[in-house]
């Protein structure tokens, strides 16, 4: 116990001499993992568009190469920065782009190091994000494509209007999931130097070697940064499932339209000519409860 007591003791004096570094790293990490996993969902939806985008045999040979070509560019990219550690595409796009460019390309300054940053969460995103809208896009019912296209609509118009607006529900969870773990990750861009919570944690510890205590803060820290993401992602579906109070539509709209429909206390309009007018009691309570809990096409 006495050991936790000190524990606390310590973190509280490094919080009180260093709370304004610490507050600057958090902003840095949010401002980047925020604006990443923006720039990444753009990259993952353009590639998960481009990659279901149908074509037949009876297309044009050029259109059908096009589309082939275009499918092979985004599998090589997702698998490239799927299969390869965040911190090493840090490194090679970082000190990469001058080696192959003879220094004509360069992040200087700390403007440089942000755009570098930005760039390398952001590929890495849409890496994942590629395949989460392909799913998303493939999880709608086939029918609904073919229901848009029998009313003239085209490829374009399909995507937006019928397809993405229910694929970004599905995916929603998988755009909430990679923030969080951009949150996380950002804390590799200090291995080309940029200075964010964890990198903050480092110049601190070099000052006082109190590793472990400023460990324990940048856990909290991160930790509380998380959670906060995750109760305004699990705010935001409810907001897009809309309210749950409602009761679901019972009665065959072609039935009331007919003029046949029998209401459960009552006749039809046709009692003299329906056997329906004289149901027993038991009949309609019986009626009453299938119209309740519904009931098959088929066995009306």
């Amino acid at each position: 116990m006495d050991k936790f007591i000190e524990l606390g003791q310590d973190m509280a004096a490094l919080w009180l001499q260093y709370w304004d570094r610490y507050l600057v790293g958090i902003r840095s990490t949010l401002i980047l993992a925020v604006v990443a996993t923006l720039i990444g969902c753009v990259i993952g939806l353009v590639c998960g568009i481009l990659n279901t985008i149908p074509y037949s045999k009876n297309d044009s040979l050029p259109k059908r190469f096009v589309l082939k070509l275009i499918r092979v560019i985004v599998r090589i990219y997702v698998e490239v920065f799927r299969g390869t550690p965040m911190v090493l595409q840090a490194v090679f796009i970082y000190y990469g782009l001058p080696y192959f460019t003879n220094q004509q390309i360069m992040f200087r300054g700390n403007s440089g190091l942000w755009l570098a940053a930005i760039i390398v969460v952001s590929i890495n995103t849409g890496a994942y994000m590629a395949e989460s809208v392909r799913g998303g896009i493939i999880s709608i019912d086939p029918g609904q494509t073919e229901g848009a296209k029998a009313i003239g609509m085209t490829h374009v118009q399909t995507m937006t209007s019928v397809i993405l607006p229910q694929a970004f529900r599905n995916i929603l969870p998988q755009i909430g999931n990679n923030f969080i773990i951009n949150i996380k990750d950002t804390s590799v861009m200090f291995i080309i130097g940029f200075i964010e919570f964890f990198g903050q944690h480092r110049n601190i510890v070099g000052n006082n070697n109190m590793y472990f205590q400023s460990a324990a803060i940048e856990m909290i820290g991160y930790l509380t940064m998380t959670l906060i993401a995750s109760f305004l992602l699990r705010r935001l579906e409810k907001w897009l499932d809309g309210n749950s109070s409602y009761e679901l539509v019972q009665d065959d709209a072609l039935t009331l339209s007919a003029g046949t429909y029998t209401h459960p206390g009552k006749g039809t309009p046709f009692d003299e000519r329906s056997p329906e007018g004289a149901l027993t009691q038991e009949q309609r309570e019986r009626k009453h409860q299938e119209l309740k809990h519904g009931r098959s096409r088929g066995e009306r």
